[in-house]
C-alpha cells in the first residue's frame, strides 16, 4: 500500500514496513513495523479497545490511530495547553473501568497565575472529541521555567492515580514539602487527596505528595502482580535513576546523587545518606531514559517480568532483569538510532515504542 496523505491532519501515514533482517538480542529476537508516521513529537501512548491508539503530541495535540494505522485530526475538547520548552501536552492514561465510563487523563502544561504548571486533565473520551472536560489538579507554585515538567502518569493496583513532577529547575524544591515540584503525588480518580497519604495533616506539607526528592521524572509503571510502584528520573550530568518507591521516603536530590553539575562540578560528595532512598539502579554516564514498562507479555517469554526503558540520549531500548527488588543485568537493544520518549506494552504482547522527533513515530516489535 503506498504512504496515504491525510490532509486534514497534515500527516503522512505508512503503511507496515516490509519485513526485515529480525534484530536479536540475549533473551529474544524481533522486527519493527511502524504503526503510524509523521507524528509531532509524541509522548505518551495508551491503547484503545480494538486496536486502537491515543497519542499525544507535545506541541498540544492528542490523535486517535486507527486499526489500520489511520491517525486523526487533532481531538477538540481539552484546554489550551503551553508548548514551551519541555513543556506541552505530554503523558496519557485510561481509568481503569475506561470500557464503561470512558474517562481519560491527561497530564499537559497549563498557564495560571504565577507562570505556568504541570496539571492534571479528565475528559470522557468521544470518538472525535473530548467531552465534561476538568482540570483536576495544578503543581503548585507555578514557574515560568521551561524545564523539567515530569508529567507521568499511571493508576496504581489501589485505584488512585500518581503522577510524577520533576524540579522545575530549581534542585532545592525537591526537598520542600511545602511544594508539588519535584514530587511524585498520588490522587483519587477525583482529584482529591487520599486520606492514607503520607502527609495529610502537616501543616508544612502538600497533601497529595507521596514521595519526594525526586529530580524528573520521566518513566512511571506499576509491578505486575504487586503494589509496587517503580519510577525513573532524568540526573543531571550522569546519575539518572531507577528508584523504587515508597510511601513519604525521600530520594535524596540534590543533596545526594551520582550526577554532577552540566559541564562538570560538584553538586554534592554524596551519593547516599541516612534518611533517603538509594537508587536501585543508576546510568552514568546518562542515558536520559524516557517510557518504562515492565514486560509481562506473552510475544517475548524471555523478557517476562523485566523492566524496558526507553532512552533519548542513548537512543536505545534497555533492558533490566530483576531478582528480587534489585536489577541485576542490563542489555542495551538497538532499535533505529532515534530518540525513543515512550515505551509500552501493548494488549497483544507487544512492545510499543514513541520516538521523539518533527517526523516522530509509534513503532512495534514483533517476535521474529
Amino acid at each position: 500500500m503506498r504512504p496515504l496523505l491525510l490532509a486534514a491532519a497534515g500527516l503522512v501515514l505508512a503503511s507496515p514496513l516490509a519485513a526485515q533482517d529480525a534484530v536479536r538480542t540475549e533473551r529474544a529476537a524481533f522486527r519493527i513495523t511502524a504503526v503510524a508516521q509523521g507524528l509531532d513529537h509524541p509522548w505518551g501512548l495508551a491503547f484503545l479497545p480494538h486496536g486502537r491508539l491515543l497519542v499525544t503530541e507535545r506541541p498540544g495535540r492528542v490523535r486517535l490511530v486507527g486499526s489500520d494505522g489511520r491517525v486523526s485530526a487533532p481531538l477538540a475538547g481539552l484546554p489550551e495547553t503551553v508548548a514551551r520548552g519541555q513543556g506541552g501536552m505530554l503523558d496519557i492514561a485510561l481509568h481503569p473501568d475506561f470500557a464503561q465510563n470512558g474517562l481519560v487523563y491527561l497530564c499537559q502544561v497549563q498557564a495560571g497565575e504565577g507562570g505556568f504548571s504541570s496539571t492534571l486533565v479528565r475528559a470522557r473520551f468521544a470518538e472525535d472529541r473530548f467531552e465534561d472536560t476538568r482540570t483536576l489538579f495544578a503543581a503548585a507554585p507555578r514557574a515560568t521555567t521551561g524545564l523539567h515538567f515530569g508529567c507521568r502518569l499511571v493508576f496504581g493496583p489501589d485505584g488512585m492515580i500518581y503522577m510524577g513532577l520533576g524540579d522545575r529547575g530549581r534542585m532545592e524544591r525537591s526537598q520542600d514539602l511545602a511544594d508539588h515540584n519535584g514530587k511524585l503525588v498520588r490522587l483519587t480518580p477525583e482529584g482529591g487527596v487520599p486520606p492514607d497519604n503520607p502527609f495529610v495533616g502537616r501543616a508544612d506539607a502538600r497533601p497529595e505528595i507521596w514521595s519526594f526528592g525526586h529530580r524528573n521524572i520521566q518513566g512511571l509503571a506499576v509491578r505486575p502482580g504487586t503494589a509496587q510502584v517503580w519510577l525513573h528520573e532524568h540526573g543531571p550530568q550522569g546519575g539518572d535513576e531507577v528508584n523504587l518507591v515508597k510511601r513519604g521516603a525521600n530520594y535524596g536530590w540534590p543533596r545526594a546523587t551520582h550526577g554532577v553539575h552540566y559541564g562538570g562540578g560538584q553538586i554534592t560528595p554524596h551519593t547516599s545518606l541516612p534518611g533517603m532512598e538509594d537508587p536501585v539502579h543508576v546510568w552514568t554516564p546518562s542515558i536520559a531514559p524516557s517510557g518504562m514498562a515492565f514486560y509481562d507479555g506473552e510475544a517475548f517469554p524471555g523478557w517476562r517480568g523485566d523492566i524496558l526503558v526507553g532512552a533519548l540520549r542513548g537512543r536505545h531500548l534497555a533492558r533490566l532483569t530483576l531478582e528480587g527488588d534489585r536489577v541485576v543485568a542490563e542489555e542495551r537493544i538497538p532499535t533505529f538510532g532515534e530518540r525513543i520518549r515512550d515505551v509500552r506494552v501493548g494488549p497483544d504482547g507487544r512492545v510499543y515504542l514513541l520516538t521523539d522527533s518533527s517526523r516522530g513515530a509509534i513503532w512495534r516489535l514483533d517476535p521474529a
